[in-house]
């Protein structure tokens, strides 16, 4: 199976750099930025987007001026992993702002999410009002976050040409 990369050219691969740096660029300077005329970065854009590679554009909130600066991620082993019960443990999370990421994941647990919230306080209701009434729960283990050195949600983009 070829990786969808593949089908990208360096320009596309730039165009995609350049929207995640800011995905509020004018199509006026990011077609500069890229070499193409106006038109044609537009049309790039619509065709990466049509694609799959964009999927929306979004702000970066300052989570310390909205009262959601604490962070915990937690660890939930299920009791059983059946596909009932893993569908009804994925239907519950979407349907809790609280929980902003939710991995499933193999080893020990079964999933890990990130919860982000005011406090230890506040974490401690989600936890018990929202965690442990999600389907399935059998064991969850909590790790507050102290200090974020890193968040970001940019992917490493590195144009691979066409092998022939």
């Amino acid at each position: 199976m070829t990786s969808p990369i593949f089908n990208l050219d360096r320009t596309d691969i730039k165009i995609l750099d350049i929207l995640q740096r800011d995905g509020k660029i004018s199509n006026i300077k990011l077609a500069e930025e890229v070499n193409l005329s106006a038109t044609a970065a537009l049309a790039r854009v619509q065709k990466l987007t049509r694609e799959g590679f964009i999927l929306s554009y979004e702000a970066r909130l300052n989570p310390n001026m909205l009262n959601a600066s604490f962070v915990v991620f937690v660890e939930i082993l299920l009791d059983k992993t059946t596909p009932h019960v893993l569908e009804d443990f994925r239907h519950a999370v979407l349907q809790h702002d609280e929980i902003v990421e939710c991995h499933m994941t193999s080893g020990g647990f079964d999933f890990v999410v990130k919860i982000r919230c005011a406090s230890m306080d506040e974490f401690r209701k989600i936890s018990g009002q929202v965690l442990w009434q999600l389907p399935g729960v059998k064991e969850t283990r909590s790790y507050p976050v102290m200090e974020v050195i890193k968040e970001s949600s940019r992917i490493q983009l590195k144009y691979k040409p066409l092998s022939k």
